[in-house]
């Protein structure tokens, strides 16, 4: 129980360390450091463990897919929206990944049976959304709408990326890890020195401190504390952080960024946290270690 509210709180407080970081780093250069170093990390933890780096290239693309899904795209499309949305309000909408991933493997892949508690919980989170960015869709396009769509982007991202993990089987998991970080690093950097000459920034101590804090802890650190988990307590076990990570997320957001949700976003919290505890929790007579849902889903 400790290492999972662990991991929720690392997780969790992401968003919040994203919020600081956007502050005086660009969003591309922000996640092109923290790719870099989480993934220098965990190839240091891979390697500490005897795990020699791949060399078929055709596992290697498979990484660089895993890493458009599961950091390129929805790492930058977070820190992007946070320039403009409260990180409480990501914490939110960023947890209704399980709800995509539950919808795509009902509509497409179908390599999980999907229950009729599972759909139940699938209404719950998209009422959840809709009570979240309600106001801001009555506002238009200028308001908060647009980022708001830019982090469920990324949940749907995570989704995908989590049925894409299934082609890992069979490999010890700091491997897809640790080569996936090493993929978004490789693209993104170039677009960092590209678009954010990052030579030129001023960055604030605070925001470069959120940045070694998300990389090293929020990132890489829960990677390791994740899978080890996943060994302890099973995958069914794990994916509880799921819905213990948002109200973490959200009560950070409100300490350390005095941040405050209205009342229809309050709701939209409890709907979406009793939605993906739904597709999250064991169902009755499951087995041990039994995944309800994709196993390799990461968060932001």
């Amino acid at each position: 129980m400790p290492l999972l509210l662990a991991l929720s709180t690392l997780w969790g407080g992401s968003y919040a360390l994203i919020r600081v970081g956007v502050a005086t780093i660009p969003p591309i250069t922000l996640i092109a450091a923290r790719t870099a170093i989480a993934g220098a990390i965990l190839w240091g933890c891979a390697l500490a463990q005897g795990l020699s780096v791949p060399r078929a290239p055709g596992l290697w693309r498979q990484f660089c897919a895993q890493a458009v899904l599961n950091s390129v795209v929805p790492f930058t499309l977070i820190a992007w929206a946070e320039t403009r949305v409260p990180a409480s309000v990501a914490a939110i909408l960023n947890a209704m990944s399980p709800v995509f991933a539950t919808l795509m493997t009902w509509l497409c892949v179908r390599h999980e049976p999907v229950t009729g508690r599972k759909l139940l919980g699938v209404v719950c989170g998209l009422s959840g959304v809709a009570l979240v960015v309600g106001r801001s869709a009555l506002g238009g396009w200028g308001g908060d709408l647009l980022p708001e769509l830019a982090i469920l982007a990324a949940s749907g991202c995570y989704a995908m990326a989590a049925i894409y993990g299934r082609n890992f089987q069979g490999l010890s998991p700091l491997l897809p890890a640790a080569g996936s970080m090493a993929c978004g690093a490789a693209m993104l950097i170039p677009a960092s020195l590209l678009f954010d000459a990052p030579w030129r920034l001023r960055v604030s101590s605070a925001s470069l401190s959120a940045l070694l804090v998300l990389a090293v802890f929020s990132t890489a650190l829960a990677y390791v504390i994740y899978f080890r988990l996943v060994q302890t307590l099973g995958s069914i076990g794990t994916t509880s952080q799921a819905f213990l990570r948002v109200p973490i997320g959200v009560a950070l957001g409100a300490l350390l960024l005095d941040e405050s949700l209205p009342g229809t976003a309050w709701l939209g919290l409890i709907a979406v946290v009793a939605g993906v505890a739904m597709m999250t929790l064991p169902t009755t007579g499951a087995a041990p270690g039994e995944s309800l849902s994709p196993r390799r889903g990461q968060r932001c």
